[in-house]
C-alpha cells in the first residue's frame, strides 16, 4: 500500500489536473457560444447564393458552368478535409478521419486515384501519415474562420474541377447539431446538383437583366457558391470543436472529482491503520514493561 505522502501527493496533482479542466470547460463554453452564432450567420448567405444561381442557372439552360457538369473522362477525385487545430476534444476528429479514410479507400476501389486538401493541422498530420496526397493546406485559422485563409487551399481543387481533371470533389467536415450531438458528413461539393443549389422551390421565377453578361454572372456566383459551401463547413467545425471541447472538459473535471473522492478514502484508510499500528505498539510495550 502507498505511503500517506505519496497518496496526498496523487491528491494534489489530480486536484490540479481538476482546476486546468474546469478552466478549459468554460473557456470552451464562451467560445461556443460565439462560434454557433458565426455559423448560423453564415447559412443564409449561402442558402440566398445558392437559390440565385439556381434561377440564373434555369434562365439561361443553354450555359453549363463546369461546376454543373460531370468529368466522367476524370480519374482523381479530390477531398476537402476540415479538422481542428487542437486536441482534446474528445471523438471529433477520430470520427471525422474515420469517414475520410472510408472515402479514401471506397475512391481506391473504383481505381482512382485523390488528392487531398487538409485544413485544420490534426487531419493534415493524419493524411500525411497514411501517405495521401495532400495537394494544399490551411492550418492555425484561430477561433474564426477568414475566407481568404481558405479560398487559396480550396481553389487548388475547384480550379482542377473547372479543368477536367477531377471526376469530383467531396467536403469531408462535421455538422453541428446541438451542444450535445454532431454529426460527419461527407458531402459532395462539386459537381454541384440542381437540387443543393434550390433549397427551397420558389413561388415565381425571375426575369434578370445581365451586367456585363448571363455566363460571367453565373461564373461568379457559383465559384462564390461553392466556397462559401466551404467556410459553412468549416464554420459548423469550429462550433462542434467548442461543444465536443467543453462536454469532454466536463466529463474529466467529473472524472478528477470522482477520482479525489476515492484517494482520499484509501488515504484516510492508510491514515487509520498507521494509528491503529502505532496505538497497537504503545499498547504491547506498556504491557511488557508492566
Amino acid at each position: 500500500m502507498a505511503s500517506s505522502k505519496e497518496i496526498r501527493g496523487k491528491i494534489k496533482s489530480v486536484e490540479n489536473t481538476k482546476k486546468i479542466t474546469k478552466a478549459m470547460e468554460m473557456v470552451a463554453a464562451s467560445k461556443m457560444r460565439k462560434a454557433q452564432e458565426r455559423m448560423r450567420s453564415a447559412r443564409p448567405y449561402a442558402e440566398k447564393i445558392g437559390s440565385i444561381a439556381s434561377e440564373l442557372a434555369k434562365a439561361n439552360p443553354e450555359y453549363r458552368h463546369p461546376f454543373l457538369v460531370k468529368n466522367e473522362q476524370a480519374k482523381t477525385v479530390g477531398m476537402v478535409v476540415v479538422t481542428t487545430d487542437k486536441g482534446l476534444c474528445g471523438g471529433l476528429n477520430t470520427n471525422l478521419l474515420r469517414a475520410a479514410t472510408a472515402k479514401l479507400k471506397e475512391v481506391e476501389a473504383s481505381g482512382q486515384t485523390a488528392e487531398v486538401v487538409a485544413i485544420g493541422g490534426k487531419g493534415l498530420g493524419f493524411m500525411n501519415r497514411i501517405g495521401a496526397k495532400v495537394v494544399a493546406h490551411a492550418t492555425q485559422l484561430g477561433d474564426q474562420p477568414h475566407m481568404e485563409a481558405l479560398i487559396g487551399p480550396v481553389k487548388v481543387l475547384l480550379d482542377a474541377y473547372a479543368a477536367g481533371k477531377l471526376s469530383a470533389v467531396y467536403l469531408c467536415y462535421t455538422q453541428f447539431i446541438n451542444t450535445m450531438k454532431q454529426e460527419v458528413k461527407v458531402h459532395q461539393l462539386l459537381p454541384l446538383k440542381a437540387s443543393d443549389l434550390a433549397t427551397e422551390k420558389p413561388a415565381h421565377s425571375w426575369d434578370y437583366i445581365y451586367e456585363p453578361d448571363a455566363a460571367t454572372v453565373i461564373d461568379e456566383l457559383l465559384m462564390r457558391y461553392s466556397e462559401a459551401l466551404v467556410f459553412q463547413a468549416v464554420a459548423e467545425n469550429m462550433a462542434s470543436e467548442q461543444s465536443a471541447r467543453m462536454v469532454a472538459m466536463k466529463a474529466a473535471t467529473d472524472n478528477a472529482g470522482t477520482l479525489i473522492g476515492e484517494l482520499k478514502l484509501v488515504y484516510n484508510k492508510t491514515r487509520q491503520a498507521a494509528i491503529t499500528k502505532e496505538l497497537s505498539e504503545i499498547v504491547s510495550g506498556a504491557a511488557a514493561v508492566g
